[in-house]
Formats: structure tokens, sequence, C-alpha cells
């Protein structure tokens, strides 16, 4: 196979002397200006991804909640999920191969998965509003090109708008138009079906609050709502046409400073929700009349959603098999509502979008979002067969109707993987259809007051966890150190797990005062930097 149009490209797009990255759920995400060879080698793995697959395969460069001055890239595979955890490898070796190895690691990756170097190839790329991310597609295409293979760039589209594309190329359109304006069209005729059958439908609009943190998000929702007018009124904060992305602002700033962002203007009896800096994540939150802040985060909302879903299958007189994918890191209260109240199973993964993902496939339907606020909801085709069928064939004017809301919901959902857009348009038209405000949202369950600390250490490595991650393995005795001061504690947890990126330990503990919940932490703290190689000053109570 002849690769010196390959090489010859690459010295173009040099890689900087020393530059370690690691391929991992969020793709590479550096410095913007470490990125250029990143994204060349990026578009050749993607064209060797397709050739394999025989799909058309998806590029994003964004770095989502990451600042403005960082970027990143991920691919997306032929279903619209994210790329092989097996090829992660490919892509950590490629973009780490020093000019002269480049070669051999490209003949390795072709050999070792036998790719038809004859077979076309077709890549969609998209990127986000991020002042480098322009010149950084171009090197994407640059690599996809250098193996004389196809693309579409489709601009400036939130990461969940490729997923979809790259699916419904890949399902000839069972999925969807393959386009944004068909994402537009799919998502605002399922919402509007979704909300004519809420009582008293059309008395008022419904108006919202939304905070599209200065990202591509809130470009592809202004987009949007012409085909939202007559249904939804959308109030558009840090919007982009000033401010900085993700600066104060977005889901994730929301989520861990627990306040409104900045440059929003709150008024007790309103709704707010806020994206992340690729329309990936979302939360919702309110101010009491006492103007206290409260945030409804990706706990919640699986909550109102799957909430919502087991009714209907009720109502459908469905029996399909349903469960909610949490992580570690969700509240218990929310685990004990779903688990004893709604009696809907509950199952727990590592931390990480794609254990969830894949473990809520195992499911006729399985909900997953991490707290976070990221996530979205899988229905098997077996479900969405007998969901279709019903809405045709049911006995009664009440199962057909159920079925039709399944079946809107379905269409409403991004499958794929976690969409603000659509999980927004899926929580207003629960609220809608149930009568509920944000704060009867709030009541459904309380959470438990809680505490996230990080103990710095040595090597991160010592700390081997199990059961989710949920409890330690190594060091010896730190597990059981944990359970005891567990104990002395009322309506209490606490875990352990070490960072995927930097030599930290991060500890979560729960109980039923924030004072209790704030002295887990920290006894817990201790213990990690007394048995796991803490450096530095040790952990210092919180006052």
């Amino acid at each position: 196979m002849h690769l010196e149009s390959v090489l010859r490209s690459s010295a173009r797009h040099a890689k900087p002397a020393g530059l370690v990255l690691q391929y991992g759920t969020a793709g590479f995400r550096t410095k913007a200006e470490h990125l250029d060879h990143v994204m060349y080698r990026m578009g050749l793995l993607a064209v060797l991804r397709s050739k394999k697959t025989k799909s058309v395969i998806g590029v994003m460069v964004t770095a989502s909640h990451n600042p403005e001055e960082d970027n990143g890239v991920k691919l997306v595979d032929p279903m619209g999920e994210m790329l092989a955890q097996e090829w992660e490898v490919y892509a950590t070796n490629l973009a780490n191969a020093e000019e002269h190895g480049l070669q051999m690691v490209l003949t390795n990756i072709i050999k070792q998965e036998s790719i038809n170097m004859q077979q076309e190839a077709f890549i969609a790329i998209g990127r986000d509003t991020r002042p480098s991310s322009e010149t950084l597609s171009c090197a994407v295409i640059d690599g996809v090109t250098s193996l004389d293979s196809k693309f579409q760039d489709y601009g400036l589209v939130t990461t969940p708008q490729l997923h979809y594309v790259v699916c419904c190329r890949n399902t000839d359109g069972g999925y969807g138009e393959p386009t944004i304006e068909g994402y537009y069209q799919k998502l605002s005729k399922a919402f509007k079906e979704l909300v004519k059958q809420a009582p008293g439908c059309g008395d008022e609009l419904r108006c919202l609050n939304v905070d599209g943190a200065n990202g591509i998000g809130a470009l592809k929702l202004r987009e949007m709502e012409q085909y939202l007018q007559s249904v939804l009124s959308i109030q558009f904060f840090n919007d982009g046409s000033k401010g900085k992305l993700n600066y104060m602002c977005g889901a994730d700033y929301v989520k861990v400073q627990q306040k409104s962002p900045e440059g929003m203007d709150i008024n007790p009896t309103e709704r707010y929700c806020s994206f992340d800096g690729d329309a990936d994540r979302i939360v919702y939150y309110y101010h009491d009349v006492n103007n206290v802040f409260h945030l409804l985060d990706g706990d919640k909302i699986a909550t109102l959603i799957s909430t919502f879903i087991k009714e209907l299958l009720l109502e459908a007189n469905l029996n399909l098999k349903m469960a909610v994918v949490q992580t570690a890191y969700a509240n218990g209260s929310s685990t004990r509502y779903l688990e004893e109240v709604m009696k809907v199973p509950v199952y727990c993964a590592k931390t990480g979008v794609k254990h969830l993902h894949h473990k809520a496939q195992e499911f006729d339907i399985g909900v997953y979002f991490e707290a976070n606020g990221h996530g979205t909801v899988l229905f098997s085709k077996n479900a969405e067969e007998q969901i279709k069928r019903l809405n045709r064939t049911g006995a009664t004017e009440v199962i057909r109707k159920a079925a039709q809301m399944l079946e809107n919901v379905i269409n409403l959902i991004n499958q794929t993987v976690g969409d603000a857009i659509c999980d927004m348009l899926v929580i207003e038209a629960i609220l809608s259809l149930k009568g509920l405000t944000i704060q009867k949202w709030d009541e459904i369950y309380t959470d438990l007051p809680n505490r996230q600390l990080k103990v710095t250490v040595a090597d991160r490595k010592v700390i081997e966890t199990t059961d989710a991650e949920r409890r330690t393995v190594t060091p010896p005795g730190l597990q059981e150190k944990i359970d005891e001061l567990v104990k002395t504690y009322n309506m209490a947890r606490s875990f352990v797990r070490p960072s995927g990126t930097e030599d930290v330990v991060r500890v979560y503990a729960e109980a039923d005062t924030q004072e209790n919940a704030d002295s887990l932490a920290h006894e817990v703290s201790l213990a990690v930097f007394s048995l796991a190689g803490g450096v530095g000053e040790q952990p210092m109570p919180l006052r």
C-alpha cells in the first residue's frame, strides 16, 4: 500500500515533540494549539474505520464544557454511538506516533483489522463554535482527502446532531432524514404531537429560559425556534452574541457551582435550563420565593422521564423490561424513589457515558443519565415494534393513546447519545402533560445532602475498585475503614475512585444533613490520604 501522499500531507501537520495524549470517553481534549496533528490523524483513522465497517463515520471537533481555548475531537461509530473501545487504542497510538513511525502505526491497524483499502469510505464532519474549530476541522479534511476518501462537512452542529446524522445515513433514512433540517422537523413534529394531548393545551404558551453556554447549542436552538413557536416560547441567555464559551455559564458551571449562570435574569416563578458547550448535557433549576437556588440534575431528569414512561407502559398494558442505569454518584434518594415507590429496577454502571449506554442496551427500555445531565433513553427493536403495533391495533382508546404517546417519545429522544435539545423537549412535554410546575417536579423526592472532595496522591493506580466503582479492592484496609466510618452516620454512603486523568482520588459522601455529609467526606479523605499515599498537606475539615 502506498502511503506517500499521507506522509507528505502529514508533514504540514507536524506533531509537537514529546506531546502524549490519550483517547478516552470524551475523545482527545487539550489546548487547541496542540491539536493540529491529532485532527489530521483522526481524519486518517476515520477513513480506516469507515472502510472496516463499510459505513459512514463521524468526526466531531469540540471540547464540550472545557474552556474556550481548549479543543478536542471524537469519532462517531455507524449507529451514532461512541467509537468502539478497541479502536480507542488505535486512536491513541496514531496521535502519539512520531513522524517517522506514522507509516508503521497505520500499516499495523490495516493489518490487524484486515482492512480492504479498495473499499470506499465516507466521513461526516462537524464542529462547534470555538475560534479554533474551523482550522482544526480543515486538518481533519486533509487527513480524509490524503486517503482519497469522500466527506461531507456539516459545519457548525451540536455533537448530538452529528451523531443523529451519522445514524440516519447508515440506516438509509430509517432513523430520520440525514440533515439538520430533518432533525428539526422530526423533533418538532413529535413534540407538538405530545403536547397537544396536554390538558388545557393551547390555553397559554409555555415559556422557558435557556442558558446556551455561549456555544453551539444556543445557535442551533435559535435556528429551531421557528418550528416550535406555536407551542414553546424560548428566552435566550448566553447565546454567544457576547461572552466567552462556558465562562461562568453552561450546565457544568451550574452543576459544579450550585448556582445560576452569570447574565441571567432570575424570576422565582420561572423555569431555567442550561446546556453545556456542545449541547449534549442539560440541567434545570429555579429560585424559590426566598431566592434560594434549586438544581434539578441528571438524577431528577431520569426520575421524571422514567416515571412518565412507566405510567404509559401500565396504561398501554405493555409488559416490557424497563430499567434506569445510574453511576455511583447518583443521589441515594433518587435510587430509593425509583426502586421503592415507582418499582423501577435501578442498575449501577461505572462512571462514563459509554458504560451507562452499554448497560442500558440490555433492556427493552433503558433510561440513563449521569448526575451532570448527560443521558438519554434507549428503546430495543422489540419495544419499538410492540409500541407501533399497539398504536395501530390497541384494543381500547386508552391503550392506543398511551402507545401513541410512547411512539412520540421514541421520535423525540435522540437514542444515539445525550442531547440537550431533545432532553429539554421531552422534559417540557412531560411537565405540560402532567400539569407539573418545576417546583412540583423538584418535590418528587428530596436529595440527600452530599459532598465531593478530592485527595492528591503519589499514584492514583494504588486505588482499584469493584462493584461499579462503589467499593475499593486496594489498598488493603481502605474499604473496611470507609465501612466503619459510614456506620457512624444516618442514611450515609461513601465511596472513592481514582481520577481518570490526574493523580487524585475522588471522594463522595452523602448523609442525613449537610454537616454530616461534610464530616463523613472529610474523614474518608483522611483515610485515603493515610492509606493510599497522600501527598502534600493532609485534608483540612470543611469550614
